[in-house]
């Protein structure tokens, strides 16, 4: 029951059928955190915050489901404010207010009981990829607070950041970056 779902939360289709119920991301209980390796030294961490998207959800047919996410480039936290503002920078994204990193689903594959490996189009920088998000449903139920319907997944991959035109200090600094997911939705009414 678990893997179907979670392939009805995140499958993709161009259509939506009427069953298909929609889902709103908790934007307080969703982050994308990311590490890599720097100089051969240590690990660093960054986060992502600041979600918006939604999760059509269809539990009859998980082909009439779909998962679309956005969130702020400028939401990105390293811990450390000239980093941040070296990775806003023309070295790397260039950003300005208003610039986003965007996910859209295109396809499903059930690995198990409560995991998928999810395809998709990520946007980010300019340059759109297909990615792979090994992701797991956390729990479905009610929410015991919210008193409605509400969903967790978590999900992981690896980036290659040159592939995003973000490859400043490859190799010395990691071109892979490891990414972790996190996210909550919510019915929505």
């Amino acid at each position: 029951m678990k893997s179907l779902i979670l392939a009805a939360a995140l499958a993709s289709s161009a259509t939506f059928a009427a069953a298909a119920d929609k889902y709103v991301l908790d934007s307080s209980h969703s982050q994308v955190v990311f590490s890599y390796n720097h100089l051969g030294f240590s690990t660093t961490y960054g986060m992502f915050s600041g979600f918006e998207g939604e999760i059509m959800f269809d539990q009859d047919d998980a082909t009439n489901s779909s998962v679309n996410v956005s969130m702020p480039v400028m939401s990105m936290f390293t811990g450390w404010e000239k980093r941040d503002g070296h990775f806003m920078s023309d070295d790397f994204f260039g950003a300005a207010e208003g610039d986003m990193v965007t996910f859209s689903s295109t396809s499903i594959e059930v690995t198990g009981e409560g995991t998928a490996n999810i395809t998709g189009d990520l946007t980010m920088n300019g340059v759109t990829k297909s990615v792979v998000l090994a992701s797991k449903l956390n729990q479905m139920g009610d929410h015991p607070m919210a008193g409605k319907p509400w969903a967790g997944f978590d999900g992981t991959t690896t980036l290659v950041r040159s592939e995003f035109g973000l490859g400043k200090f490859a190799p010395f600094v990691s071109d892979e970056v490891q990414v972790m997911i996190s996210v909550e939705a919510m019915k929505a009414e």
